[in-house]
């Protein structure tokens, strides 16, 4: 049955509504007409440079600290009805749009697609990005350094299970900086081939972290059935995919992308599961005035070594917001520890701390001053 004749107020909204949407897409082609001028002035200086013979980095289109500027004044001038982060979701990826103009960014993650990684990506650069799949965390790193992608995403910390110690250890020896975090809700799902028997799953695989999460569940409701570490949740699914009887712990976009049926929904063990991922990249970040700094220090093994290293933010009154520990690969019962605090390099009493703490440790290394998430 065909929809009543509208009335004349319901035909005066939808003509305003359409008069808005001119509006709204004349501003955002506006908007991206300006991207492409930046990328030509920016371009036209580098050209400018090498006629010189002057020696100049490659330009950045992407500045986050910029776009966390941006992002922080829209929430704080966003009137309603919509919801604070639906503006700034909206704006990000108007924004990634944008810059997609001027050169879409080559994200490295952590694969195959499906993975919480990939969303975090998305999440982070918005959908013009080009997300490049890597087997492991070590490919993350090696496809940034080399130039090969932009940057990477990488999953540092889960809060039902703690810090993801392999990517710890690897901001030690790498020249890469972190530029940016982001932080995802972790909503497990138990999936298998569409039309498959509860009855006869025998495994059920996934990433270590993921079964880690859903221990409790999974005693409770698959008490009998194997489990299996892999690389990652989007490797699970694919291969749940494609092997009868086997199930996969993962993310409602792996269910999606690999077209398979979910068993049970929501099957974390914590409702508010959330993992942290860190943004890698080669260059150092100016600050945005909501920032956070990580850095990697190893002092002297004596007594009283931690209290030391942490007494001057205390003094300072710097917020500290994690503080790990990592055996050291060089001394024998010696620790890295990993610090994470409010605050940019740059600032005045953030640099105090730093110049003090190279007095009393022998390895300091800031890997890291960033824009808190703000989505």
């Amino acid at each position: 049955m065909s929809d009543s004749k509208p009335t004349p107020e319901l035909l005066a909204i939808r003509d305003a509504i359409d008069a808005l949407d001119q509006d709204i897409l004349r501003l955002i082609s506006e908007r991206a007409r300006c991207a492409q001028q930046v990328a030509e002035i920016k371009m036209q200086e580098v050209q400018s440079a090498s006629v010189r013979g002057d020696d100049i980095p490659e330009p950045q289109f992407y500045r986050p600290e910029r776009e966390v500027q941006v992002l922080l004044r829209l929430k704080e001038r966003n009137e309603g009805p919509l919801a604070d982060d639906t503006i700034a979701y909206i704006f990000r990826e108007i924004m990634s749009a944008c810059l997609a103009l001027e050169r879409p960014l080559q994200v490295a993650y952590l694969g195959p697609e499906g993975t919480f990684t990939q969303a975090a990506a998305l999440k982070h650069f918005g959908h013009a990005a080009v997300c490049v799949s890597q087997g492991t965390i070590d490919r993350v790193f090696a496809e940034v350094e080399s130039g090969v992608c932009h940057y990477g995403i990488v999953p540092v910390e889960n809060s039902t299970e703690g810090m993801v110690s392999h990517t710890l250890d690897s901001f030690i020896d790498t020249p890469l900086h972190i530029v940016g975090e982001v932080e995802i809700p972790i909503h497990h799902y138990l999936l298998a081939l569409k039309g498959s028997d509860p009855s006869k799953i025998t495994k059920i695989i996934a990433h270590q972290q993921a079964l880690a999460q859903c221990r409790n569940w999974l005693n409770h409701h698959w008490p009998h059935v194997e489990w299996q570490a892999v690389a990652s949740n989007g490797e699970a699914a694919k291969r749940a995919a494609k092997e009868p009887g086997v199930a996969a712990i993962a993310g409602e976009a792996a269910a999606d992308f690999y077209g398979l049926e979910k068993l049970a929904q929501r099957i974390e063990d914590n409702p508010d599961n959330t993992t942290r991922f860190l943004v890698i990249g080669r260059d150092e970040v100016p600050p945005s005035g909501h920032d956070k700094t990580s850095l990697v220090v190893s002092s002297r093994n004596k007594p009283g070594a931690l209290l030391g290293l942490l007494e001057p933010f205390r003094r300072e009154g710097i917020s500290l917001t994690r503080i790990d520990t990592r055996p050291s690969k060089t001394e024998k019962w010696a620790y890295v520890f990993f610090i994470e605090f409010e605050g940019h390099c740059q600032d005045a009493r953030v640099a105090a701390i730093l110049s003090e703490l190279e007095e009393q440790s022998i390895l300091i290394k800031v890997i890291g001053s960033y824009p808190r998430a703000v989505l």
